[in-house]
């Protein structure tokens, strides 16, 4: 299948709009968020402190009367300098180039699956500026097998999980974690469709370089195909 006629499938599983967080949150209150590095208001805080960069989101969130923050996918980030994880010596191989979809939301919001799934892998991705605790979603939807990924969880949401576990369309998988926990970001949920996992366990790349976006964007399409956030 390809990338095409894959993000064709995606978009077509559902009609109406599938959630990570509750459903009964309405479209209208999601407001997207810019976090690229073209955002000159980004430049007046210090986005290597999260409680910063979490006063600046839901500040954001608040003027707009919204209850969600989202935003993302194939944006070019400067947040991702302050952490040795992602900077590179050779610089022309920065990894800022974010491929998932986040949600900026309260820590301990309940976290959902939008499909039936079972779970692939999760792990508590530790480096500093990573995922923190993460989950993976396995999908076989008429066939087709897919994967998605959602980081910055609880503790809680990975403690008592195993592997090939069952979770039904809208059940509930995990809660968000705190800076903490979380990688030291604002509490959010990184969502990301993966269609091939390759080797991956716990754990995939949802930051990569210009040099790989091909790739990776062919691997990881938009997140808004089941979201459908506008």
């Amino acid at each position: 299948m390809t990338s095409t006629q894959f993000s064709e499938f995606l978009n077509q599983i559902s009609t109406k709009p599938l959630s990570v967080l509750n459903s009964s949150i309405p479209i209208q209150d999601y407001i997207s968020l810019d976090l690229s590095r073209t955002n000159q208001q980004l430049n007046r805080i210090n986005t290597s402190s999260s409680k910063d960069l979490e006063t600046y989101i839901f500040n954001y969130i608040q003027r707009n009367k919204a209850k969600v923050a989202f935003g993302g996918y194939n944006e070019v980030r400067n947040i991702y300098q302050r952490s040795p994880h992602f900077n590179q010596q050779d610089l022309t191989n920065e990894r800022n180039i974010h491929l998932g979809i986040d949600l900026w939301i309260e820590a301990e919001t309940p976290v959902y699956t939008p499909l039936d799934a079972t779970v692939h892998s999760f792990k508590n991705n530790t480096n500093y500026g990573d995922y923190g605790p993460t989950i993976i979603l396995k999908h076989d939807i008429n066939g087709v097998v897919f994967y998605t990924l959602y980081g910055h969880l609880s503790l809680l949401s990975v403690t008592n999980l195993k592997e090939g576990q069952l979770f039904k369309k809208n059940e509930q998988i995990a809660t968000l974690g705190n800076a903490k926990v979380n990688g030291d970001y604002p509490p959010h949920l990184h969502f990301q469709i993966i269609k091939d996992i390759q080797d991956f366990k716990g754990d995939y790349p949802g930051v990569c370089s210009k040099k790989d976006l091909p790739f990776y964007l062919n691997n990881c399409p938009e997140p808004n195909l089941l979201l459908k956030l506008g």
